[in-house]
């Protein structure tokens, strides 16, 4: 809508800034009205109407314009011009123009001033006043010794009344994406120059706090990258008297606040690049948040920071908003969501759950272990137990003791599950051994090892046979869990695969007499294994082996490996392995991978402009070699970060104590650096020696 126009249609007025017709017809039927009294039936779409005839009311950036901080003026949706050219006052229809001249090497004169038709009270005679009506003004300063005339708009409002707070900075992009009304298309030759002798004088014993208050809250208001030099500009300046100003700048952290104070006319107002929540910037305990709840590294992030000459905090700081605020809302979150999905397990019946422990630390001695207990059915984790070694006899005790935890979460909600898939660890078999509910075996834990063994088994020379049959025997597992309905029934399945591979289909177990498939003619007759081959021996040894019959007896028919496996890589995304963590920042982030997997666990497959399916080649390790094509997701989405940066600023800011409270509730054993004598930090330096100098005298 924004085209050059040179006149207004109504006063003829070159210098105002212009506005076109708006596009919406009932509101040009008005603006026609106004222009014309009878809209014409044809008229040129180009013609403009000056801010002359808008009230002070229809612009929404006049503190922003007046100040010199924007080059027009923004009507505001659904503005309509009302306002007539006067003669009685010139000011009210064209803006008064006062020439400044400066002349050379006259600074001892006083300034002088000439005033023309200028109307007032006897109320308005004091120190300071506001001349109305006036046509022409002279002011003679006698500054520098430089010759320049200066032409200063001025406007039929008052640009010099300050608001009650400082109108939101317009960029000049903005104001003509924001316009849909009517578009400024007047010049100004550069910014609003206030040095009105008159009206500046009562601003002048002010000091102006520039901190804007946003009606968004603080975590939703936009943020930008500013360049030093370029946000120095806008302070070197006095927007009063326009001479050099003093500026001094504090920084904490992220924050920054410009003083600027004149010398000259006494102005002085304050900056502040964020708002300060209390005594904390905002912008500094947002920066933490955003780190913290996305699973970032405060280190990594501060790398970047430093590259690009961006001012951050310490990481004492970031522990400090992470203890005081961050982790007491993260935890609130969970337990939150986590009381909303087990009030609805409770409810429900038949519930199926599968739980599996993940060591979260290099090594065979790791200090933290998390069990992570799944609904199978809604695919989303229900609870998370955080395990250390120290609390614990031994490693071999973390997947029970986590287990038993997560039951007890369970009690304590009245969720009573049907059956619970675990994998085959003796002290879980042991532990659900009295158990109420059904106790399963996952089918892919006791795959891998099987697959594992015969992969070994098949290397030797004389049971090379067996490579054309592991994928077979891999298939043939899952399908006997699945379609089982008993212990006896799955055992009676998967010993005919022993016939199977003599190309024997029909077995002496009345439970599964024959095979299912159809009668097929092989091309390859020499896969079929003969007993009494040493394959054959080696495959039913370890296929009729007495612990894998009795984890054959209760295979699952609900698999729950390819959900735990995806949580459990997640987890390392949000708290890798490579970094040391302590208990409750380890605790924080398995919360935040159990938000981020609930949320995304029902992602359906992603489709292209014609609705196909999108798929993606892959090379997976456990296929040697050999491609796979795999489903391609829609994008994950991320609403639990905005909700816990939700909760930080509006709930545990606000009084931090009863989260903090919740937190401290959490049971945890002191650290094992506790429990050690702490020996003298100087003795320990002087007997260091190192490795190389080791065994020299």
């Amino acid at each position: 809508m924004a085209e050059r126009i040179r006149t207004c249609v109504i006063c003829g007025s070159k210098t105002s800034t212009l506005y076109t017709l708006p596009r919406n017809e009932d509101l040009r039927k008005k603006w026609l009205e106004f222009i014309f009294g009878i809209p014409p039936a044809k008229y040129s779409p180009a013609i403009a109407v000056c801010s002359d005839h808008f009230n002070h009311s229809d612009f929404s950036n006049v503190g922003a314009y007046s100040s010199g901080f924007c080059s027009r003026l923004v009507l505001k949706p659904g503005s309509v011009p009302s306002r007539r050219s006067t003669t009685s006052t010139q000011a009210a229809s064209a803006p008064e123009q006062h020439v400044r001249i400066q002349h050379v090497a006259c600074q001892t004169d006083p300034p002088k001033s000439t005033s023309v038709g200028t109307q007032l009270s006897m109320k308005t005679l004091k120190p300071h006043f506001r001349s109305t009506g006036t046509q022409a003004s002279v002011l003679c300063s006698d500054v520098c010794v430089s010759t320049e005339s200066r032409v200063i708009k001025r406007f039929p409002f008052d640009p010099y009344k300050r608001p009650c707070k400082r109108p939101r900075l317009e960029m000049e992009l903005e104001e003509e994406e924001n316009n849909p009304e009517g578009s400024s298309t007047g010049e100004i030759e550069g910014p609003h120059d206030p040095t009105d002798p008159v009206e500046s004088v009562p601003a002048l014993t002010e000091s102006a706090d520039s901190t804007t208050k946003s009606s968004a809250p603080v975590q939703r208001t936009p943020t930008y990258i500013v360049y030093e030099n370029c946000l120095m500009e806008l302070f070197q300046v006095c927007p009063m008297c326009t001479r050099e100003s003093d500026v001094r700048v504090r920084r904490l952290g992220t924050f920054l606040t410009v003083q600027q104070h004149c010398r000259h006319c006494q102005y002085s107002r304050r900056w502040n690049s964020q708002p300060i929540l209390g005594s904390t910037p905002a912008g500094n305990l947002q920066l933490s948040a955003a780190v913290y709840v996305n699973g970032a590294s405060f280190f990594s992030i501060e790398k970047i920071f430093k590259t690009m000459n961006l001012k951050m905090f310490h990481h004492d700081t970031f522990r400090r908003h992470a203890r005081t605020y961050i982790e007491p809302a993260i935890v609130h979150k969970w337990r939150t969501a986590q009381g909303g999905m087990l009030a609805e397990l409770c409810q429900q019946q038949n519930v199926i759950l599968g739980g599996d422990m993940r060591t979260d630390s290099p090594g065979q001695n790791g200090r933290f272990g998390s069990y992570t207990m799944m609904d199978l059915r809604r695919n989303t984790v229900i609870d998370v137990q955080l395990v250390e070694s120290s609390e614990i006899a031994g490693n071999d005790h973390m997947e029970q003791e986590g287990l038993e935890r997560s039951l007890t979460v369970l009690k304590d909600h009245d969720v009573k599950p049907d059956c619970v898939v675990t994998d085959s660890h003796p002290k879980t078999q042991e532990f659900l051994s009295e158990a109420t509910f059904t106790h399963y075996f996952d089918v892919g834990h006791i795959e891998k090892g099987l697959s594992k063994k015969l992969r070994k088994i098949s290397q030797r020379k004389d049971c090379r046979k067996l490579k054309k049959w592991l994928r077979s025997i891999k298939n043939h597992l899952y399908w006997t869990a699945v379609s089982s309905t008993s212990g006896p029934e799955r055992v009676a399945k998967w010993k005919s695969i022993l016939n199977h591979i003599q190309d024997i289909h029909v077995h002496d177990d009345p439970l599964f007499p024959r095979c299912p498939h159809p009668h097929r003619t092989s091309r390859d007759t020499n896969k079929w294994l003969r007993a009494g081959t040493p394959a054959f021996r080696q495959l039913k040894k370890v296929l009729t082996n007495e612990r894998v019959l009795r984890d054959v007896w209760r295979l699952s028919p609900h698999p729950h490996t390819p959900s735990l496996e995806a949580f459990h890589t997640l987890t390392t995304r949000f708290a890798p392995k490579s970094v040391a963590l302590p208990f409750l920042g380890m605790l924080c982030r398995l919360y935040m991978a159990a938000l981020h997997f609930n949320e995304n666990a029902g992602r359906p497959q992603a489709t292209t402009a014609a609705g196909e399916p999108l798929f993606r080649v892959a090379f997976p390790k456990s296929k040697k070699g050999e491609c796979t094509a795999k489903p391609v997701k829609v994008e994950p989405t991320y609403r639990y970060v905005g909700e816990l940066v939700d909760v930080v600023f509006d709930k545990v800011f606000q009084d931090p104590t009863p989260y903090v409270e919740e937190v401290l509730k959490i049971s945890r054993n002191p650290d094992l650096s506790v429990r050690l004598d702490k020996p003298d930090e100087l003795e320990v330096i002087s007997s260091y020696v190192s490795r190389i100098n080791q065994g020299r005298t």
